[in-house]
């Protein structure tokens, strides 16, 4: 299902001031050759990363799900001097793929990547967040909301992506399990008493999440 029109999308694009030469060529060798493009970032979506990320001027960046290394070069852009980005991927030959990017855009030296499961790696680092992407598989998103809430610093903030999930979360009878997981977590969100949040009808969905006061 086609969620976003083409056209608004185009647009959108058209309108979005680009990407750097290393993000667009990173996101055309993605869209080229992997089988599983669909899950990248695009570029209006890369953009707004910069941007949220500029905005908060965030210390220490987690991002779960690194895929090529994409959406971290984006959010790293906006990490304070001296600043980190942690990013954590489970399959091997994207994580290779992705530290090769970084490499490339010259951010080996901000970002570190972990390999493996993230509901494990999590716990392991030390940092207090102000700023987390959420970007990987979708029934653990509730399990990963939950872990970085209680590592988020006092005004970090919550991105979770996919939200959308290609429009399936809006059918009346969702088959699909990664669908199914996001409806769910969707509503977890907003019940949460410890939290508020905006759904934005960026690409696919993004949920900014932060604490209540």
């Amino acid at each position: 299902m086609q969620w976003i029109d083409q056209l608004a999308e185009d647009y959108a694009s058209t309108y979005t001031s680009p990407l750097d030469d290393v993000l667009m060529k990173i996101y055309e060798d993605t869209v080229a050759n992997h089988p599983h493009a669909h899950m990248i970032s695009g570029p209006v979506q890369g953009k707004f990363l910069e941007f949220i990320s500029s905005l908060l001027h965030p210390k220490y960046i987690l991002e779960i799900g690194t895929f090529t290394g994409f959406s971290a070069i984006c959010l790293a852009k906006g990490l304070q001097a001296g600043g980190e980005l942690h990013t954590i991927e489970l399959r091997e030959e994207d994580a290779n793929t992705a530290w090769k990017n970084i490499s490339v855009a010259g951010m080996s030296n901000k970002i570190h990547l972990h390999r493996g499961d993230a509901r494990e790696i999590i716990r392991t680092l030390p940092h207090k967040w102000d700023l987390v992407f959420i970007d990987a598989d979708k029934t653990s998103y509730i399990t990963y909301y939950e872990e970085a809430l209680q590592r988020l610093s006092e005004r970090g903030f919550i991105l979770a992506d996919n939200v959308l999930f290609h429009g399936q979360v809006l059918e009346e009878k969702i088959d699909n399990k990664s669908a199914k997981a996001i409806a769910q977590f969707n509503k977890h969100v907003l019940d949460d008493q410890r939290t508020e949040q905006v759904l934005l009808t960026i690409r696919d969905g993004l949920l900014l999440i932060k604490k209540k006061y």
